[in-house]
């Protein structure tokens, strides 16, 4: 049955202190075995070759690895993953003083080659809907509730069926329109973030239809001050800030009262620190919708083209976002964040060691590192006439290919669209 997006107060399902709890042992790298999953070291990620992350133990190298590194690491046993089974994760975290048990439990459905035609049609849906949304609230008219139901939910499918195809198809196909992409990816985001969580389809529903609606308030302020490229007087950034009120008010004009959705729009810029708007909350005070949301939008304005500066590579924003963990954003729902999307999110253009270029096709939740990518050039940058996909994890040592960095879209003249859409 299909989650419905109710105008009922609550009907998510879940409240304000909803949150996960990590049930965290040390133990000596000698005694570590296949399946444990390692959730903090002795020594910074970033020193090793799992970078910023956790480690699900599936491999005796990656054992080895840390026990040439680590003398003691900590493990979340809430997490051991059966061998023949490493996707079936029980995501769980300290998120905040209260327990909450996850139990919903996602596999992708199809190949993400497979899944890409129908993460196309669901994405030219939700654009369509969404300009038409968007034109109505600008001209004075109620927002749409079905408009929405309608946008959301073939997008929410297509997450939870593979959450890596919507992700290769929007990263390429990004709307001239900051405004209308922003939205979508908000949204697609929201859901892949609740899915990786273990939420159910209902609260997933709810996620993503605020990561639809949380700037709806925009589209009633001077379109000549969102588009303009320099720096801004104090006046005319508490205009822009309040784009928030804005929006609840839309909300309560077309009669929703979802509380996920309301809590998201009315706090997607608060911080963790306190020194968010507009009302200046700090840490668990802030609903964790609205601390999920938080890193969602800072994430997907910082990977998107704005008038006033130039995209960054989704593998650089996820640099920033944690460099401003624990300050900005709750340093737990960051490291979720950073699993949920893989070092180098799907999508992303990268150099491989063979001097190859590449496109991340799909994340391999054991070894992120090693995702599947398609690799689109030969490694004199030459362009391919046909894409040659690897899995990067089923290379031997012997063979074994690295991701150098990532690239920026169009680098070395490399049209990824054209491949895929």
């Amino acid at each position: 049955m299909q989650p419905e997006f109710s105008t009922t107060p609550g009907v998510a399902g879940w409240s304000n202190s909803v949150s996960f709890e990590i049930e965290e042992r040390r133990i000596d790298v000698a005694d570590l075995q296949l399946g444990m999953f390692v959730c903090r070291l002795d020594r910074p990620w970033e020193e090793t070759p799992f970078l910023l992350q956790g480690v699900a133990l599936a491999r005796l190298e990656d054992i080895e690895t840390l026990q040439r590194l680590c003398r003691e690491v900590y493990i979340d046993s809430r997490r051991q993953i059966p061998l023949d089974a490493p996707k079936s994760l029980t995501r769980s975290d300290d998120l905040s003083g209260y327990r909450f048990s996850s139990n919903t439990h996602y596999t992708d459905l199809s190949a993400v080659e497979d899944e890409a035609p129908r993460a196309r049609a669901a994405l030219e849906n939700a654009s369509q809907i969404i300009d038409d949304l968007f034109e109505d609230i600008t001209s004075g008219r109620e927002l749409s509730v079905e408009h929405v139901e309608q946008a959301v939910r073939p997008l929410v499918t297509t997450v939870l069926r593979s959450a890596d195809a919507f992700f290769l198809v929007e990263g390429l196909r990004r709307s001239d329109s900051y405004s209308y992409s922003h939205a979508i990816s908000c949204s697609a985001l929201a859901a892949a973030f609740g899915r990786h969580m273990g939420f159910d389809e209902e609260t997933i529903f709810s996620l993503a239809a605020g990561g639809l609606l949380m700037d709806v308030g925009k589209t009633r302020l001077p379109e000549t001050l969102l588009r303009y490229q320099g720096s801004l007087a104090l006046s005319e950034v508490n205009i822009i800030r309040s784009h928030v009120e804005h929006g609840l008010a839309v909300l309560e004009e077309s009669g929703i009262a979802n509380l996920d959705v309301l809590d998201i729009v009315r706090t997607h810029h608060e911080r963790h620190d306190g020194s968010g708007y507009p009302q200046g909350l700090a840490g668990y005070v802030i609903p964790i919708s609205g601390r999920m949301l938080g890193i969602i939008d800072s994430y997907d304005a910082m990977s998107s083209a704005r008038p006033y500066r130039a995209a960054i590579s989704r593998h650089h924003a996820l640099q920033q976002i944690y460099v401003a963990r624990n300050r900005l954003y709750q340093a737990e729902m960051v490291e979720q964040f950073q699993v949920c999307l893989g070092v180098y999110p799907t999508g992303s253009l990268v150099e491989l060691s063979t001097g190859e270029v590449a496109i991340v096709m799909a994340q391999n939740q054991v070894r992120r590192l090693r995702p599947r990518v398609a690799i689109l050039s030969a490694p004199n940058k030459q362009p391919l006439n046909d894409f040659r996909p690897v899995d990067l994890m089923s290379l031997g040592d012997k063979d074994a290919v690295d991701i150098v960095h990532s690239l920026a879209a169009g680098d070395y003249g490399i049209d990824a669209s054209r491949f895929f859409l």
